[in-house]
């Protein structure tokens, strides 16, 4: 596919790569860097580098390559399956697996477990990469998540998830000690400016995201606490709780670079909680994942 843009006045000086990072979504600076370099942009019918500052009335022509969407592959796993009907499934999540396939994660993934489970009897709508996946958590977020194994089920669920109506309750533990019992971070969230595989509070081009949270425990320099989400945002809770200078233990990315528990992996969250309302019936349903034994070790051993 090949896609052409001619660069206007108050573009003129601009690196080339730059230029194109701002008027292609969806493709990174490094991918459109690697381009570039392959010879697949052209300006005036000629190859350039990517330091290459653009002109006021230059012809870009850019060639995207297809992409090659791989086999996702049905793999046998040992699930931890909560709940089963003909419309959908709920999984508690172990530490570690990553939800769905993307680039370096094609296997062992929670779609490579639920394709074998099923047998193929997964929801289409999110493309082969994705089949059944409504909603996410993190590789190393715990706790429960529900797939769909038909489109009737993922629309509704779907529905649920944009009027906010789903019942999605976490428990954390964070940094620091919380002096108020309860409290809501309403901050929008968006890409991070600089770091992009970073989320961030953006107040320009963030989403809405809201965040209530209260305390269970109170420890010597940490809190146990319990959010509940309104909305669901990439990283929601951990950018949230950041936000107020309490980050979750454990989380490498939005808190210390080093962990205060050795052997944590990642931070400490746990999806304990999923209410909703069952798309073939309309009742209303809550499940609930029993904390991991290396959350419910640390709240043992955690001084106070």
């Amino acid at each position: 596919m090949i896609e052409r843009f001619r660069v206007t006045d108050e573009d003129g000086g601009v690196r080339i790569d730059k230029y194109l990072t701002s008027v292609c979504e969806g493709l990174s600076r490094s991918y459109l860097q690697k381009l570039l370099k392959s010879g697949q942009v052209l300006v005036g019918g000629q190859g350039v580098k990517a330091s290459y500052a653009v002109q006021e009335g230059d012809l870009i022509e850019l060639e995207v390559p297809e992409a090659v969407e791989p086999e996702i592959l049905a793999e046998p796993m040992d699930l931890d399956v909560l709940y089963e009907d003909e419309d959908i499934i709920l999984i508690n999540k172990p530490k570690g697996m990553v939800v769905h396939p993307a680039a370096g994660h094609y296997t062992h993934t929670l779609v490579n477990g639920l394709l074998d489970h099923c047998r193929g009897q997964l929801s289409g709508i999110n493309g082969v990469m994705r089949p059944g996946i409504v909603h996410r958590i993190d590789m190393d977020t715990t706790g429960v998540i529900i797939a769909c194994k038909n489109d009737l089920a993922h629309s509704c669920l779907a529905e649920q998830l944009k009027e906010h109506s789903i019942t999605r309750r976490y428990q954390a533990i964070v940094h620091g000690v919380l002096k108020e019992d309860e409290g809501t971070v309403d901050a929008p969230i968006g890409r991070h400016p600089v770091e992009r595989k970073k989320m961030s509070i953006n107040y320009n081009n963030g989403r809405e995201a809201v965040t209530h949270y209260k305390v269970l425990r109170r420890f010597r320099q940490y809190t146990h606490v319990e959010c509940r989400l309104e909305t669901g945002r990439t990283h929601q809770i951990r950018v949230h709780m950041a936000s107020i200078h309490h980050p979750l233990l454990g989380d490498a990315v939005y808190g210390p670079a080093r962990c205060p528990i050795p052997g944590l992996q990642g931070q400490t969250l746990h999806a304990g909680v999923l209410g909703i309302r069952h798309p073939r019936t309309g009742a209303y349903m809550e499940f609930t994942a029993p904390l991991p034994d290396y959350f419910a070790k640390l709240l043992r051993t955690l001084p106070e």
